[in-house]
């Protein structure tokens, strides 16, 4: 029996490029290792006439941002009739406009910070809500384009209304939360461990505390109390269902406990599309839940399909 021929599609042009390539790459090697036939496609505009063409049996979306993780591969793969990993159309579109999932976290009773979507520039002198605040384009990841203000600062950042601003228009302002930043994966209908992620001479979990080599600390298990801990497994899990999620997700939490262990928690949004590099969360949490790389991945192989 010939082995199965996974299209691991990487690359592509949105502001995550470099991220994608090293995700792609990592999967394919350990693809290869446990025994799949795997070509690795740089996306391109001319994505569909490529896959037309390859015939796999599996598209594993190693895209990240734009594009690859908003419901557009995902739509030419339906079209095309290409089972493939993680997240359907509607599911991936709206995880992707942070906006949009938080409203539905919302109905679902996930607890979520206080924001105000706004066009960058209504961006005035004066302070749309109460600092501090974090600035967050709605549909970007990998923390580009987010900009923390502080109590202490006097004006909006002006770096928003810049003709160096390249995230779009569309802008979260988002009440922030003091605290620790914790992690959690979905497999299927499985929540793994949480991760407490502690960026290492970064101000906050940024593109390089994420994928430098020592950019962050991750503690897996997160030392948080027993009933933190698995509150924060059922509202990974919640977020997973309520955004219509597949395969693999991850979801992302503030936990500020400086005042009591209780603390204020909330849910920051849900990747769809989460990170396989050497640096990343997910495997380490398969891992820690007793998968190897390799198995974890043939997983999320064995998963793919159409109208997810």
């Amino acid at each position: 029996m010939s082995a199965k021929h996974v299209a691991m599609l990487m690359g592509g042009f949105s502001s995550e490029r470099p991220v994608s390539l090293s995700s792609g790459n990592a999967c394919a090697d350990a693809l290869e290792a446990v025994g799949y036939r795997v070509t690795r496609v740089d996306v391109g505009r001319d994505i569909a006439g490529v896959l037309a063409a390859l015939k796999p049996d599996v598209a594993f979306n190693a895209l990240h941002g734009p594009f690859g993780e908003d419901g557009t591969i995902q739509g030419i793969l339906e079209y095309l009739e290409i089972p493939y990993t993680h997240s359907g159309v509607l599911a991936s579109a709206l995880a992707m406009d942070k906006a949009q999932a938080k409203i539905v976290a919302r109905a679902a009773d996930i607890p979520v910070a206080e924001e105000r979507v706004m066009n960058r520039f209504d961006f005035t002198s004066e302070h749309p809500i109460e600092p501090p605040y974090v600035v967050k384009p709605v549909r970007e990841g990998s923390s580009f384009g987010v900009v923390i203000v502080r109590e202490d600062q006097s004006h909006p950042p002006q770096v928003i209304t810049s003709s160096e601003w390249r995230y779009g228009d569309r802008v979260m302002v988002e009440r922030y939360v003091h605290g620790r930043e914790l992690t959690c994966a979905v497999m299927g209908d499985v929540a793994l461990g949480v991760t407490e992620v502690v960026p290492q001479g970064h101000a906050f979990y940024d593109y390089d505390s994420k994928y430098a080599k020592g950019g962050s600390k991750h503690v897996l298990p997160a030392q948080i109390s027993p009933d933190v801990y698995q509150k924060i497994q059922a509202l990974s899990l919640k977020a997973h269902q309520a955004i219509g999620c597949r395969g693999v997700s991850r979801s992302d939490f503030r936990y500020d406990d400086r005042f009591s262990q209780d603390g204020d928690l909330v849910w920051l949004e849900v990747n769809t599309q989460p990170g396989m590099t050497p640096t990343s969360l997910v495997p380490e949490m398969a891992e820690h839940a007793g998968y190897s790389f390799g198995e974890f991945l043939k997983w999320i192989v064995e998963d793919a399909s159409c109208l997810r």
